[in-house]
C-alpha cells in the first residue's frame, strides 16, 4: 500500500515575551483553521493579558490587525492588512518560521511566535491547548520591559520604598514564576467565547488547610 497522505490539523507555537530574561513563553497547539483573530485571542488567554489595547501582527514586513488598527495609523503609515483573512493554515509548513504579535502599542509587548511543527491530531481540534510555559505575564500598564523591571524591584524587596505600593497596585500579591497550567487551559478553552470575563490579577497563592 501507498504512503498515507498526512492530514495535518494542528501547529504546535512557541510563543514569548522580548525582552525580558528569564523568560516567560507558552506552548500551544492550535487548530490550523484559526485565524489571526482567534489566535490573538487564545494569545490573551494563554498569557492572561486582559485584551484592552490594541494589537497587531507582523509577518514578512506587513501588518495585520482589525480594522480599527488601520483606523489609528496616520496617512503616512503603512497600511494594516485585516487579520482575519490569514489562518494558520496559509503559512508554510517548514518548522521553525517566526513572526511577531505585538500588544499594547504603549508598553509595546512584543512577542516571538514561532510555528514549531505541524501536528496530525485526530479528531481535530476545535480549540487551542497550552501544553507548556514558564512564568507570569506581567501586569497590564506597568510601562513595558522597563517598567517591568522596575517593578519587580520594588515587590520582590520589602525594604524597597515602593514596596507596599506596587504590591497594593498588582492586587496584594504578584509571584513572577507563577505559571498554572491547569488554571490557563481553562482561560484558553474559553479564549473564543463572546463577553469572556478576563482576570486582572494573578491568582493569590492557596493557604494550606491548618495555616
Amino acid at each position: 500500500m501507498g504512503r498515507r497522505f498526512r492530514e495535518f490539523t494542528a501547529v504546535q507555537v512557541r510563543v514569548s515575551i522580548d525582552r525580558i530574561e528569564p523568560q516567560i513563553w507558552r506552548r500551544l497547539v492550535v487548530p490550523l483553521h484559526f485565524h489571526l483573530r482567534e489566535l490573538h485571542l487564545v494569545l490573551q488567554a494563554a498569557f492572561g493579558w486582559t485584551n484592552s489595547h490594541l494589537h497587531e501582527f507582523e509577518i514578512g514586513g506587513l501588518s495585520y490587525g482589525g480594522e480599527w488598527a488601520d483606523a489609528e495609523r496616520g496617512e503616512d503609515d503603512p497600511r494594516t492588512f485585516e487579520e482575519m483573512e490569514v489562518r494558520l493554515r496559509d503559512f508554510t509548513r517548514e518548522p521553525g518560521m517566526t513572526f511577531c504579535y505585538v500588544y499594547d502599542m504603549g508598553d509595546n509587548w512584543v512577542h516571538t511566535v514561532c510555528l514549531e511543527k505541524h501536528l496530525e491530531v485526530e479528531p481535530a481540534p476545535k480549540m487551542a491547548r497550552c501544553v507548556e510555559g514558564a512564568r507570569a505575564r506581567p501586569p497590564e500598564d506597568v510601562g513595558g520591559p522597563s517598567g517591568y523591571q522596575e517593578f519587580l524591584e520594588a515587590v520582590l524587596d520589602p525594604t524597597h520604598e515602593e514596596h507596599r505600593a506596587m504590591v497594593r497596585w498588582a492586587g496584594g500579591h504578584f509571584d513572577p514564576e507563577w505559571f498554572d497550567l491547569e488554571l490557563i487551559n481553562k482561560d484558553v478553552e474559553r479564549a473564543l467565547h463572546a463577553n469572556l470575563k478576563r482576570r486582572v490579577r494573578q491568582p493569590k497563592p492557596r493557604t494550606a488547610r491548618g495555616a
